[in-house]
């Protein structure tokens, strides 16, 4: 079997990113993978990074939280290298998806045992997305998300900043086409899931899954913060389209319009703003999996 090349791309500013830098490298390397490792402090230069290299690996490893994986898709599917994920990052929710282990040595067994699955990416507006795409409460939350609260209470901290964020949501009016049709909403949400998981463990929907070639969108139309609260165990779940004030749809293919521009985060990322324009991209990124 011919020993692979792999470019290691390990953002030193995730979570667990510089502690556990040395182990990875280690552990790969043990596992049989030749190395070039390339140095990724700003997360911005990871696309330029993959397409210098692009010809001298066979994959692309990346150890970071989705912020960091989020800003390699475009590179990654203009090349066309499979991915391996090393999950370093705090909701590491990409990696929960496909039932990558946080434990590193599991992560790095998995990209070396060389089996990988055909994924669904999520579009809108020319971004590309793994998990999910929102405007709203989600904006607010990613905007008060700074690295030092994530570094201070870990998965804790989506929590937490949600709950300060509902103190300060307010609804908005949205038109959400589907086909041909249009609905209104007021809401203080709108979430268009392409995976299964998001926001540290919260789930798109009870079916939802990665290679499903669809999208799932999801619009808040609460009045008041509490029933956010109420619906938690839901959303865990992915059930909080049994709430009579939470609307669900699912397509290939959504347009959002709102009165005026609201930004819109992919996968934890600032990118883009209304109105806007999602839709799923199927089998277009090939990922190492159990």
């Amino acid at each position: 079997m011919n020993r692979k090349t792999a470019l290691l791309l390990i953002n030193h500013h995730a979570r667990k990113g510089k502690q556990s830098a040395d182990e990875v490298v280690d552990q790969l390397k043990a596992l049989g993978l030749t190395l070039i490792e390339a140095d990724i402090d700003n997360p911005a230069h990871l696309a330029e990074t993959i397409h210098q290299y692009q010809e001298q690996v066979d994959l692309v490893i990346i150890g970071g939280g989705d912020g960091t994986l989020n800003a390699a898709i475009a590179a990654l599917v203009e090349t066309q290298l499979p991915l391996g994920i090393i999950p370093l990052g705090t909701a590491n929710d990409l990696a929960r998806t496909l039932a990558i282990p946080v434990a590193l040595s599991e992560a790095c067994q998995i990209i070396a045992a060389g089996h990988t699955q055909r994924i669904d990416l999520g579009w809108v507006n020319g971004k590309y997305f793994f998990n999910v795409a929102s405007l709203g409460l989600s904006v607010q939350i990613t905007r008060s998300l700074t690295r030092d609260v994530k570094r201070r209470w870990g998965i804790l901290a989506y929590g937490i900043t949600a709950l300060q964020a509902l103190w300060r949501s307010q609804p908005f009016g949205a038109e959400i086409q589907i086909g041909d049709r249009s609905e209104r909403v007021k809401t203080v949400q709108i979430a268009v899931g392409n995976g299964r998981f998001y926001g540290g463990g919260m789930t798109v929907a009870a079916d939802a899954a990665i290679n499903d070639e669809r999208l799932d969108l999801y619009s808040l139309d609460m009045k008041h913060w509490w029933q956010m609260l109420a619906l938690l165990p839901a959303l865990r779940l992915g059930q909080h389209a049994s709430a009579s004030w939470v609307h669900a749809w699912a397509s290939q293919e959504f347009h959002v319009y709102t009165r005026r521009p609201r930004s819109i985060n992919t996968d934890g990322e600032i990118t883009t703003a209304t109105p806007a324009h999602f839709r799923v991209i199927p089998k277009a990124l090939s990922v190492f999996v159990p």
